[in-house]
């Protein structure tokens, strides 16, 4: 199969079209952010950078840690961007783009979130670091591919539903559990639980400014929501998509984050951007060992 120019793009310096990157350009070991201004935040502590990368809100460095190569990327915010870059990423490893025929030798990416979520759960304070057990999506972005979840996992959605009476007219949830391989590298400093995330900001994640949410009083549901030692720890915008695209895909995902807001106490970080600095140290810790100079 040679995927047609219109599917897969390929600009005149031959990287893929969205992330400006080529394959060489590449590590197999990919961390994402949101901010573009995260990206020098975590590249600071590579040992070299090899590449620095720039398109629209898709940053990207590679670079080395001790002797591991490493890509850290921006994907701005939301889900809907978490589909461009995961598959991208995919392209990048899995597709010849000179025959521009999927490889039949396919790689497996480790690819690690290292993000900022409101926790759900009172007993879940302000700069807390959170690593995700599962996605619990609310997006709708894994609804359009084909897919079958395992039987743990459909047992925890339906209870999901059953336990919260969430609104299916206004989404089908869905869950996929991350790398256990990867959550095993963070340790008793990161709580673990499950992620939900939103398609938005406000009224998807129950907030409201000057219009009425219809989720508003879904919040306090999720955070009573309880099924065989899971729980729901904290609520953001891109984890579901990339456990779903990972796991369809064949590689490792796991996303760790700070909490930066708890909604159930109403308040928010008095040092988030030291509360960043802290995650990103203790995520490549977690990853390199100790690499942060």
């Amino acid at each position: 199969m040679h995927l047609p120019p219109s599917e897969l793009i390929i600009n005149n310096r031959g990287a893929i079209y969205h992330l400006d990157i080529r394959p060489d350009e590449l590590a197999e070991t990919i961390i994402i952010v949101g901010d573009p201004d995260r990206v020098p935040m975590v590249s600071k502590h590579f040992d070299e950078i090899h590449f620095r990368n720039s398109h629209r809100e898709f940053v990207s460095h590679t670079g080395r840690i001790g002797s591991k190569e490493v890509t850290v990327l921006s994907t701005g915010i939301g889900p809907d961007n978490i589909d461009i870059a995961i598959n991208e990423l995919d392209a990048l490893a899995n597709i010849d783009f000179v025959t521009r025929a999927i490889k039949s030798d396919l790689k497996k990416l480790n690819i690690i979130r290292f993000g900022t979520s409101g926790a759900l759960q009172a007993d879940i304070p302000v700069d807390t670091l959170v690593a995700s057990t599962h996605g619990l999506g609310f997006d709708n972005v894994l609804n359009f591919y084909e897919h079958e979840q395992s039987a743990d996992e459909l047992e925890l959605i339906n209870e999901f539903i059953q336990q919260t009476g969430m609104d299916t007219r206004i989404t089908m949830p869905y869950i996929f559990q991350g790398s256990k391989q990867l959550l095993d590298k963070f340790g008793a400093a990161f709580v673990k639980g499950i992620t939900v995330t939103a398609p938005g900001f406000y009224g998807p994640q129950g907030r409201e400014l000057r219009l009425k949410s219809r989720t508003r009083t879904f919040i306090d549901k999720l955070s009573l929501f309880s099924h065989q030692g899971h729980r729901i720890t904290n609520f953001e915008m891109e984890s579901s998509a990339i456990f779903g695209l990972c796991k369809l895909l064949g590689h490792h995902a796991i996303s760790i984050n700070v909490v930066v807001a708890n909604r159930m106490a109403q308040q928010y970080s008095k040092e988030s951007h030291a509360a960043v600095e802290n995650m990103i140290e203790r995520g490549l810790e977690g990853l390199f060992g100790d690499v942060v100079q």
